[in-house]
């Protein structure tokens, strides 16, 4: 049960890394003079991805809590573990997409983050 607590934790830090890297790529990829991260749809991905992440850090925090007080039942660490691995991988193919075709190279480093929660 704490191996699935901390899988929940881990693959919100995959997230991260991704919702970081593409605000980063967004912000210094210039396209027609302007940054991508100045264009409507950009900043709704990053919003939804930054939205996802901290919702579920807030489930994982509470679980914690609950975990502390021993009032946390066994379904709901599965569900924060299924919770947190899902939107961290729609997160990751976001990011991946966000970031065109250097999504698959290595230098980004969200494709291996993206396989890991595939896997």
């Amino acid at each position: 049960n704490s191996a699935r607590y901390g899988i929940s934790w881990g693959a919100l830090g995959a997230a991260e890394f991704c919702w970081h890297t593409a605000r980063q790529y967004t912000l210094d990829r210039q396209q027609f003079g302007r940054p991508l991260a100045a264009t409507q749809l950009i900043q709704k991905k990053l919003a939804d991805m930054q939205t996802e992440i901290t919702l579920a850090l807030q489930g994982c925090l509470r679980l914690g809590r609950m975990k502390d007080e021993g009032t946390a039942a066994v379904e709901i660490t599965s569900i924060m573990k299924r919770n947190s691995c899902g939107k961290s991988l729609d997160i990751a193919r976001m990011a991946r997409d966000m970031l065109g075709g250097n999504g698959i190279s290595d230098e980004f480093g969200v494709a291996r983050h993206l396989v890991n929660l595939e896997v």
